[in-house]
């Protein structure tokens, strides 16, 4: 059984207003993240909200998804990654592994979410990130033996660290998508 936890406890400095509401095809990004993530099989899935809580929280459907809220979201991801990994071993003790995704990446689909999954099954590995220019990074999927690394991270870290960290245990799925990212204005006007 794989998890996935859904970053969104940022502050979105850079867009001046909450990304997880920008909407995007008739939902908010928020909202194009879960659905993603509900339809991929994976379960549980799991919210984590920060800075805009209360504001974001209305629109996150609390019977088909666990919301937490990280009171400590201005330390960094860091905090936001052991928030969803305590979330997940308490609501799902037997969980094998965990994606962790973002509400900013509006091209993330299903199908990626099960590449990532059919790929550690075919290759073994303990890490399946998503590559794009040139770096490996979000979705990323982890098999439970890094559950210690992952809450282990402090500060600013995000999981990245951990892709350094055991090179050898990390497969890849491409994702030229993956480069699309809202943190700007900008970003938003050319999605």
């Amino acid at each position: 059984m794989t998890g996935i936890i859904i970053l969104a406890a940022g502050a979105s400095t850079r867009m001046g207003a909450p990304k997880q509401q920008l909407i995007y095809q008739g939902k908010t990004l928020l909202q194009h993240a879960i659905q993603t993530a509900l339809s991929s099989g994976c379960t549980p899935v799991i919210v984590v909200l920060g800075a805009h809580a209360m504001i974001i929280s209305p629109e996150v459907p609390k019977e088909l998804v666990t919301m937490i809220e990280n009171k400590d979201w201005e330390e960094g991801m860091s905090s936001s990654i052991r928030t969803g990994i305590s979330a997940l071993q308490e609501k799902a003790p037997l969980a094998t592994g965990v994606i962790l995704m973002v509400c900013d990446q509006p091209h993330v689909s299903v199908e990626h979410l099960q590449q990532l999954m059919q790929q550690k099954l075919d290759t073994g590995k303990g890490i399946v990130a998503s590559y794009y220019k040139n770096t490996m990074g979000v979705p990323v999927l982890f098999d439970k033996q890094f559950f210690p690394g992952l809450m282990a991270l402090k500060g600013q870290e995000g999981a990245k660290k951990l892709l350094a960290q055991f090179e050898q245990e990390v497969a890849a799925v491409p994702f030229p998508l993956g480069e699309v990212d809202v943190d700007t204005r900008e970003d938003y006007e050319r999605l």
